[in-house]
């Protein structure tokens, strides 16, 4: 993709988070999300507090409405933990990915979704312990994020790896026609 602008459409950051890591679930969820997107390039991180604060930024002035030190408790979710970073391809993909990751809340989430299939948390238990909900799985919100958030965990001198997979390059039309 050197030299050509990225269709952020087609693409999405994900964030497998401390407790997909601490579960054994990397395999597992990314094996679900591949029927929906092409994944690439999964990273194990020890994130950084501001990678953290850069992703969750729309978070962190909600502190009051949420009733919790939100950097207080990103901190705790990650600090000193690893965590797993991939690129989700497709179309639509940050939409796509979104839908699969099921709402916020596991316990409301179908088991069609990631979170409603693998994870233990729910809101109402993180509420009353007063913390943040481990989900497992956070994405880029739409595809306006993307490029932010493929900043923030591959870098703006990485863009080189923004190319079509091998086995959907095929499928990407060019000025209108199929490859």
């Amino acid at each position: 993709m050197t030299g050509q602008p990225v269709d952020w459409n087609y693409w999405t950051v994900i964030l497998l988070k401390p407790d997909c890591l601490t579960r054994n679930l990397l395999s597992p969820v990314l094996s679900m999300v591949e029927q929906h997107l092409t994944v690439q390039h999964v990273t194990v991180v020890f994130p950084t507090e501001d990678q953290i604060f850069a992703h969750y930024a729309d978070m962190l002035p909600r502190s009051a409405e949420l009733g919790r030190d939100v950097a207080a408790e990103l901190r705790r979710i990650y600090g000193g933990r690893a965590a797993a970073v991939a690129l989700g391809y497709g179309p639509d993909a940050a939409a796509r990915l979104r839908a699969l990751l099921g709402p916020t809340d596991p316990a409301a989430a179908g088991a069609d979704t990631i979170r409603g299939r693998y994870a233990a948390d729910s809101l109402a238990q993180a509420s009353a312990d007063g913390r943040l909900i481990d989900n497992l799985i956070h994405s880029s919100d739409t595809s306006d994020v993307v490029p932010a958030d493929f900043d923030t965990w591959f870098g703006a001198a990485n863009r080189h790896l923004l190319h079509f997979p091998a086995s959907t390059a095929a499928l990407i039309p060019v000025n209108g026609e199929r490859r």
